[in-house]
C-alpha cells in the first residue's frame, strides 16, 4: 500500500470567482495506486470531481489543467482517458514529464471557474 502523509497545504481553495486545486494522484480509497497509466488518469480526474463537487462544480467547470507524466511514453494512451472526461469547450491544458514524490506516475492540478 502506498500513502501519503499529511502535507501542509490546502486541497481546495477559492479566491477572485476561481476554484484552485492542488495536485492530485490516483490514490484508492484504501491508499493503493492502480496499475497503469489509464487507470490512474481515470481515478485522478475522478478524485478531482469529487473535489470540485464540494463547490458544487464539475469538471465541465475546469478552465485549465496542469498534467505531470513520470513515463513520456504514457503520453497517448493518458490523452485518450483524459478526452473521455472533458468536452467542448476543452480546459487550457500543459502536460509535462518529470519525477513525482509518490510512486504514482500521473499527477494533475485543475483550476475551475466558479459558478454565479
Amino acid at each position: 500500500m502506498s500513502t501519503m502523509p499529511a502535507l501542509p497545504f490546502s486541497k481546495i481553495r477559492t479566491a477572485a470567482g476561481l476554484a484552485f486545486l492542488s495536485g492530485e494522484m490516483p490514490f484508492a480509497a484504501d491508499g493503493s495506486i492502480p496499475e497503469g497509466i489509464t487507470a490512474q488518469t481515470h481515478l485522478t480526474l475522478e478524485r478531482i470531481a469529487t473535489t470540485l463537487a464540494t463547490e458544487g462544480l464539475s469538471l465541465a467547470d475546469v478552465v485549465s489543467v496542469n498534467v505531470f507524466l513520470t513515463h513520456k511514453e504514457d503520453f497517448a494512451a493518458f490523452n485518450a482517458a483524459y478526452a473521455s472526461h472533458f468536452s467542448d469547450p476543452l480546459p487550457v491544458r500543459a502536460t509535462v514529464c518529470t519525477e513525482l514524490v509518490a510512486p504514482a506516475r500521473i499527477e494533475i492540478a485543475v483550476v475551475a471557474a466558479l459558478r454565479g
